[in-house]
């Protein structure tokens, strides 16, 4: 896939701090066995992580917090179907990407898709108090909000998440071709839609 600096460091503002690690056989095994206090520790580890993606299929910060806890119900319900046949992580971001479709796609049925919905809808600020890179950030948000859940997952998973192809390619069951094509079509829309940019980062 060819590389293209500039959107590489545009994407890169919009990153998260690091992948979360994959916790603990031990508190997998209590989650599984319906602890509370197992359930609450693999909340830490991941919140901020699933919240993240969810942001970015969300208009705002209240409906993005119900599609994050909407992601550790379905986690709850779900991790005694946990095998180990692949990493938890991977795993748990499947469910994210399902719910995150989810939300997208039902949005999509109640509001036409104008503008860039992800944008960040604050109350009116001064000039003064509103930074470059704050900027930049809204602006990635808002190019990455007219990407279809096809090609705005790969994107996130890579840049946010930090993941490589094969794990992409595990997370969403096709190959790390497919991931490549999807990111470097992706890649292109962004770069067409944030050519503004260039030479601001």
């Amino acid at each position: 896939m060819e590389e293209n600096p500039s959107v590489d460091r545009l994407l890169g503002m919009h990153a998260g701090e690091g992948r979360a690690a994959d916790p603990l056989p031990e508190v997998i095994e209590a989650c599984q066995r319906g602890e509370r206090e197992a359930f609450r520790e693999l909340f830490e580890i991941y919140k901020d992580r699933v919240y993240s993606i969810a942001r970015n299929f969300a208009p705002d910060e209240t409906v993005a917090q119900d599609v994050t806890q909407e992601i550790f119900l379905r986690l709850f319900s779900a991790i005694r179907g946990y095998r180990g046949d692949s990493a938890f992580r991977t795993w748990l971001f499947r469910l994210v990407v399902n719910a995150c479709t989810d939300e997208w796609r039902r949005r999509r049925r109640l509001v036409p898709l104008e503008g860039a919905p992800l944008a960040e809808r604050e109350g009116p600020r001064s000039i003064e108090s509103i930074v470059a890179r704050g900027e930049i950030a809204v602006q990635v948000r808002g190019a990455l909000a007219h990407l279809s859940p096809r090609l705005r997952i790969p994107i996130l998973l890579r840049y946010v998440e930090e993941m490589s192809y094969d794990e992409i390619a595990e997370v969403l069951r096709c190959s790390p071709g497919t991931v490549a094509s999807r990111l470097n079509r992706g890649r292109r829309d962004l770069a067409r839609r944030l050519a503004h940019l260039r030479g601001r980062v």
